[in-house]
């Protein structure tokens, strides 16, 4: 898909694009807003070191208990600037199937509202297929109605909804990968 004259891809993260992923990762904690994949929180002060962690999650080596080997992406344009990420746990667990789901991925505020969720969900899905999930879980609150939209147009079908002890409502969906 072309975004204002640059094509989008997804890319393993990689020392390569450190100043583009800096200047996301900057831009998004200075918006104060929630960080989604929340991989993204990880901070890249010690870039190397967090480019090892990531491949280390993605190998199910060093992860924290009760946690999944999980694989990252980075939604990167022509121009080599990093516009989102996304994160797609290898299999579900229990509070997985609830709250998580299989893939969650965002993109940086000044990104948003060009297509980007859709296409970066649109490629997560293709990587999540080659990771042998046949069926992947996305979920979203139910206030996110940009997330809906962007889960329906990637063909989402919506499965019962979960209701957090705060009262906040999950909204969840199956997309097939293939």
């Amino acid at each position: 898909m072309q975004f204002q004259g640059s094509k989008v891809t997804l890319v393993e993260p990689t020392e390569t694009l450190r100043e583009p992923y800096m200047a996301f990762y900057e831009e998004w904690k200075a918006s104060g807003e929630p960080i989604v994949p929340w991989v993204v929180e990880i901070d890249p002060a010690d870039f190397a070191g967090m480019i090892q962690s990531l491949r280390e999650y993605a190998d199910g080596v060093n992860i924290k208990d009760g946690w999944v080997s999980s694989s990252t992406f980075w939604l990167v344009t022509t121009g080599d600037r990093v516009v989102g990420a996304v994160n797609i746990r290898h299999r579900l667990t229990e509070t997985l199937i609830r709250t998580g789901g299989h893939i969650g991925y965002g993109v940086v505020p000044s990104e948003r509202r060009q297509g980007y969720a859709s296409e970066l969900l649109k490629q997560a899905l293709l990587k999540a297929g080659e990771l042998g999930i046949e069926k992947a879980l996305v979920v979203c609150d139910a206030v996110n109605t940009a997330s809906e939209r962007t889960i329906r147009k990637n063909g989402g079908i919506e499965d019962s909804e979960y209701i957090e002890e705060d009262g906040n409502v999950i909204r969840r969906f199956w997309i097939e990968t293939k």
